[in-house]
Protein backbone atom coordinates (compact mmCIF):
# COMPACT_ATOMS: atom_id res chain seq x y z
CA UNK A 1 0.00 0.00 0.00
CA UNK A 2 2.85 2.60 0.97
CA UNK A 3 4.35 1.88 -2.54
CA UNK A 4 0.97 2.87 -4.48
CA UNK A 5 0.57 5.65 -1.84
CA UNK A 6 4.22 6.98 -2.80
CA UNK A 7 3.81 6.57 -6.54
CA UNK A 8 0.68 8.46 -6.63
CA UNK A 9 2.37 11.21 -4.58
CA UNK A 10 4.94 11.49 -6.91
CA UNK A 11 2.57 11.61 -9.68
CA UNK A 12 0.68 13.97 -8.59
CA UNK A 13 3.57 16.00 -7.86
CA UNK A 14 5.23 15.49 -11.60
CA UNK A 15 1.86 16.70 -12.52
CA UNK A 16 1.77 19.83 -10.98
CA UNK A 17 3.74 22.16 -13.64
CA UNK A 18 1.77 20.44 -16.15
CA UNK A 19 -1.39 21.44 -14.50
CA UNK A 20 0.14 25.30 -13.83
CA UNK A 21 0.74 25.53 -17.78
CA UNK A 22 -2.32 23.76 -18.74
CA UNK A 23 -4.01 26.52 -16.93
CA UNK A 24 -2.67 28.66 -18.58
CA UNK A 25 -2.71 27.06 -22.42
CA UNK A 26 -6.40 26.98 -20.77
CA UNK A 27 -6.86 30.56 -20.57
CA UNK A 28 -5.25 31.57 -24.00
CA UNK A 29 -5.92 28.82 -26.37
CA UNK A 30 -9.88 28.93 -26.36
CA UNK A 31 -10.44 28.01 -30.28
CA UNK A 32 -8.01 25.44 -30.90
CA UNK A 33 -8.72 21.83 -31.50
CA UNK A 34 -5.17 20.83 -31.05
CA UNK A 35 -5.64 21.67 -27.36
CA UNK A 36 -8.31 19.10 -26.94
CA UNK A 37 -5.48 16.13 -27.23
CA UNK A 38 -2.76 17.64 -25.09
CA UNK A 39 -3.80 15.54 -22.08
CA UNK A 40 -2.88 12.59 -24.58
CA UNK A 41 0.56 13.91 -25.34
CA UNK A 42 1.16 14.40 -21.84
CA UNK A 43 0.20 11.08 -20.40
CA UNK A 44 2.29 9.47 -23.73
CA UNK A 45 5.61 10.89 -22.57
CA UNK A 46 4.77 10.86 -19.03
CA UNK A 47 4.49 7.30 -19.36
CA UNK A 48 7.63 6.46 -21.34
CA UNK A 49 9.71 8.48 -20.15
CA UNK A 50 10.35 7.07 -16.41
CA UNK A 51 10.52 3.89 -18.45
CA UNK A 52 13.26 5.20 -20.15
CA UNK A 53 14.42 6.93 -17.10
CA UNK A 54 14.65 3.83 -15.21
CA UNK A 55 16.52 1.79 -17.75
CA UNK A 56 19.06 4.21 -18.09
CA UNK A 57 18.99 4.35 -14.11
CA UNK A 58 19.36 0.75 -13.41
CA UNK A 59 22.74 0.96 -15.89
CA UNK A 60 23.93 4.00 -13.69
CA UNK A 61 23.48 2.29 -10.51
CA UNK A 62 25.28 -0.99 -11.77
CA UNK A 63 27.94 1.05 -13.18
CA UNK A 64 28.59 3.30 -10.40
CA UNK A 65 27.57 0.43 -7.55
CA UNK A 66 25.02 3.34 -6.25
CA UNK A 67 21.62 3.21 -3.64
CA UNK A 68 18.61 4.06 -6.03
CA UNK A 69 17.42 5.32 -3.18
CA UNK A 70 20.08 8.02 -2.95
CA UNK A 71 19.45 8.71 -6.27
CA UNK A 72 15.73 9.30 -5.75
CA UNK A 73 15.69 11.05 -3.26
CA UNK A 74 18.41 13.28 -4.65
CA UNK A 75 16.73 13.64 -7.92
CA UNK A 76 13.38 14.89 -6.21
CA UNK A 77 14.90 17.24 -4.11
CA UNK A 78 16.67 18.82 -6.64
CA UNK A 79 13.37 18.92 -9.10
CA UNK A 80 11.69 20.41 -6.27
CA UNK A 81 14.41 22.96 -6.17
CA UNK A 82 14.46 23.34 -9.69
CA UNK A 83 10.67 23.98 -9.68
CA UNK A 84 10.92 26.51 -6.87
CA UNK A 85 13.60 28.27 -8.38
CA UNK A 86 11.41 28.83 -11.85
CA UNK A 87 8.60 29.76 -9.31
CA UNK A 88 10.21 32.36 -7.49
CA UNK A 89 11.85 33.93 -11.17
CA UNK A 90 8.32 34.03 -11.53
CA UNK A 91 9.18 32.58 -15.43
CA UNK A 92 6.66 31.95 -17.86
CA UNK A 93 6.81 29.32 -21.02
CA UNK A 94 6.03 31.07 -23.91
CA UNK A 95 3.31 28.47 -25.75
CA UNK A 96 2.57 27.53 -29.21
CA UNK A 97 -0.64 26.11 -30.08
CA UNK A 98 0.68 23.80 -32.86
CA UNK A 99 1.49 20.05 -33.52
CA UNK A 100 5.22 20.94 -32.46
CA UNK A 101 4.32 23.26 -29.71
CA UNK A 102 2.08 20.05 -28.15
CA UNK A 103 5.02 18.29 -28.70
CA UNK A 104 7.12 20.59 -26.99
CA UNK A 105 4.45 21.16 -24.39
CA UNK A 106 4.14 17.44 -23.73
CA UNK A 107 8.41 16.85 -23.73
CA UNK A 108 9.19 19.81 -21.54
CA UNK A 109 6.93 18.75 -18.82
CA UNK A 110 7.65 15.23 -18.86
CA UNK A 111 11.33 15.87 -18.78
CA UNK A 112 10.94 15.43 -14.63
CA UNK A 113 9.49 11.81 -15.13
CA UNK A 114 12.35 10.87 -17.14
CA UNK A 115 14.54 11.60 -13.69
CA UNK A 116 11.66 10.15 -11.39
CA UNK A 117 12.83 6.64 -13.32
CA UNK A 118 16.41 7.16 -12.50
CA UNK A 119 15.26 5.87 -9.01
CA UNK A 120 12.29 4.70 -9.00
CA UNK A 121 13.16 0.93 -8.67
CA UNK A 122 13.83 2.46 -5.10
CA UNK A 123 9.94 2.43 -4.91
CA UNK A 124 8.18 -0.35 -6.83
CA UNK A 125 9.41 -3.49 -9.52
CA UNK A 126 6.72 -2.80 -11.37
CA UNK A 127 7.33 0.14 -13.65
CA UNK A 128 4.77 -0.41 -15.97
CA UNK A 129 2.23 0.53 -12.87
CA UNK A 130 4.25 3.43 -11.86
CA UNK A 131 4.13 4.61 -15.63
CA UNK A 132 0.50 4.26 -16.09
CA UNK A 133 -0.27 6.25 -12.83
CA UNK A 134 2.14 9.01 -13.99
CA UNK A 135 0.32 8.89 -17.24
CA UNK A 136 -2.91 9.03 -16.06
CA UNK A 137 -2.01 11.90 -13.21
CA UNK A 138 -0.24 14.14 -15.77
CA UNK A 139 -3.13 13.35 -18.02
CA UNK A 140 -5.87 14.22 -15.62
CA UNK A 141 -4.43 17.00 -14.58
CA UNK A 142 -3.63 18.45 -17.65
CA UNK A 143 -7.49 18.15 -18.76
CA UNK A 144 -8.44 19.70 -15.54
CA UNK A 145 -6.11 23.17 -15.70
CA UNK A 146 -7.19 23.12 -19.78
CA UNK A 147 -10.57 23.24 -18.17
CA UNK A 148 -9.90 25.65 -14.78
CA UNK A 149 -7.63 27.81 -17.10
CA UNK A 150 -10.98 28.62 -18.93
CA UNK A 151 -13.30 29.83 -16.24
CA UNK A 152 -9.86 31.29 -13.97
CA UNK A 153 -7.29 33.07 -12.98
CA UNK A 154 -3.64 32.49 -13.07
CA UNK A 155 -3.50 32.36 -9.06
CA UNK A 156 -4.49 28.60 -8.71
CA UNK A 157 -1.57 28.08 -10.78
CA UNK A 158 0.60 29.57 -8.48
CA UNK A 159 -0.89 27.49 -5.54
CA UNK A 160 -0.34 24.14 -7.98
CA UNK A 161 3.36 24.88 -8.25
CA UNK A 162 3.82 25.66 -4.15
CA UNK A 163 2.01 22.38 -3.36
CA UNK A 164 4.33 20.17 -6.33
CA UNK A 165 7.52 21.86 -4.40
CA UNK A 166 6.67 20.96 -1.54
CA UNK A 167 5.29 17.40 -2.23
CA UNK A 168 8.86 16.82 -4.05
CA UNK A 169 11.18 18.02 -1.52
CA UNK A 170 9.38 15.77 1.30
CA UNK A 171 9.37 13.12 -0.64
CA UNK A 172 12.90 13.77 -1.55
CA UNK A 173 14.03 13.61 1.90
CA UNK A 174 12.24 11.04 2.79
CA UNK A 175 13.77 8.63 0.05
CA UNK A 176 17.11 10.19 1.67
CA UNK A 177 16.83 9.68 5.42
CA UNK A 178 14.05 6.89 5.79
Amino acid sequence: MQEIVSILLIGISLSMDTFSLSLSVGSIANKNNLIKILPLFVGIFHFFMPLLGNFIGLSIIKLLDLASNVILGTVLIVLGINLAIHYIKDETADIKISFLGLIFFALSVSIDSFSVGLGINDITSNYILASIIFAFCSAAFTYLGIIIGKYSSKLIGKYAIILGILLLLLLGIFHLFI
